[in-house]
């Protein structure tokens, strides 16, 4: 898996070469861009201009950013870009409450996110309700769970920061952004210095502000990074994939799995609310006739007794081609009520955006077998 792309930690720009494309400026860290604009003899407050432009005001090109003076914008623009990536579709569910953004990164790379409103008020403006983004961190997935539609896609790159919080602004430019859930295309804990680096700039004052409890990072569970984020000093949201109650199962689910155990992951997640004084969540897609019997609803409800767990049941959206189906409503209910009559907090996902394939990487593996985006509202140009 290919690292992700460094930014400079001293005060120098990035060198340019040629027609060589500018750096972005938002994989720098907020110490990073500190260091950068101090180092350019600007005051200390200067990088708290920059920052609040980049990413409350949204600014896209630094010609907007005009109360700096002119030579530092200029200076910023020759180094450095702010410039989104394009949005090659949009399309909405739900009364326009739901919408999944496809990104155009170039070299024919496409990422996804989606746009979800909840409690949302016309009148009330762009700050009325609560608007969460669903981001990708990676272009396609090396975890190959077998029902999941990006993971028949494989990995071809980890995302930069700046390309994380492009999803997350092209929203806020729009909506007030109160949540963050690292849920969409790839395993966030495999790309885990820029998933960091973007969750350090949503929560930074100057940043876009976002409390740490509103961001949820999901993960099929790597414990090495699990022990890491448990030491960042940031209470996360953290989600974490279980999908079956037994190790054999979960192996055939999760081919990547490996060596590591139900019992592991269950004392990662507790080291994980020792040290955070967050609850943990535990995800289970339900598959009909593979995981979804009560009598796996009560092994998986003997191996979590005890942990102040809650448990997400997610009715399995299908994927064509991987010939996996969704359990009965009635299934799903049973499922529920054995973890609940165990003492387990259970509560069933609410979907939103079925019609529009709003399960991760599904509107991208549409799209590449259609041999374009497909159907939808197309943006118009950089960030939609």
């Amino acid at each position: 898996m290919p690292p992700a792309p460094s930014g400079p930690s001293s005060a120098q720009a990035p060198p340019r070469g040629g027609d060589a494309a500018p750096a972005a400026l938002l994989d720098l860290s907020p110490g990073e861009l500190s260091d950068l604009l101090r180092g350019w003899g600007e005051p200390e407050y200067r990088a708290e201009q920059v920052a609040r432009w980049a990413l409350r005001g949204g600014a896209t090109d630094f010609s907007e950013m005009t109360d700096l003076p002119q030579g530092l914008r200029d200076r910023l623009g020759g180094s450095y870009s702010l410039a989104p990536p394009r949005v090659a579709l949009e399309t909405e569910a739900d009364g326009g409450e739901t919408s999944k953004l496809l990104f155009d990164l170039g070299s024919g790379g496409m990422v996804e996110a989606v746009r979800m409103a909840y409690d949302p008020d016309a009148a009330g403006g762009a700050r009325a309700g609560r608007t969460t983004v669903c981001v990708s961190t990676q272009l396609g997935c090396a975890m190959a769970c077998v029902f999941c539609a990006t993971g028949l896609q494989g990995l071809a790159r980890n995302l930069r920061p700046a390309e994380i919080l492009a999803q997350v602004l092209h929203v806020h430019r729009e909506r007030r952004v109160s949540n963050v859930v690292f849920m969409g295309m790839g395993e966030p804990l495999a790309n885990y210095r820029s998933t960091m680096r973007a969750i350090r700039w949503m929560v930074a004052p100057e940043g876009l502000g976002l409390s740490p409890r509103a961001v949820t990072i999901s993960t099929v569970g790597l414990t090495g990074p699990l022990a890491r984020l448990a030491e960042e000093g940031l209470p996360l949201g953290l989600a974490i994939s279980l999908h079956a109650p037994d190790d054999e199962l979960r192996r055939r689910l999760v081919p990547t799995a490996g060596r590591v155990t139900i019992d592991g992951l269950i004392q990662a997640a507790r080291r994980y609310r020792e040290r955070t004084g967050r609850r943990v969540s535990f995800a289970y897609a339900l598959l009909e006739g593979v995981n979804d019997d009560p009598e796996q609803a009560r092994r998986l409800a003997g191996r979590l007794r005890g942990e102040r767990a809650h448990v997400n049941l997610i009715p399995y959206n299908p994927v064509a081609g991987l010939g996996l189906r969704r359990p009965r409503r009635g299934r799903v209910r049973a499922f529920q009520r054995e973890l609940q009559s165990a003492g387990i907090a259970a509560t069933v996902r609410v979907e939103r955006g079925a019609q529009i394939a709003a399960a991760c990487g599904q509107l991208r593996t549409d799209a590449a077998r259609d041999g374009g985006p497909g159907k939808g509202r197309p943006a118009g140009g950089p960030g939609g």
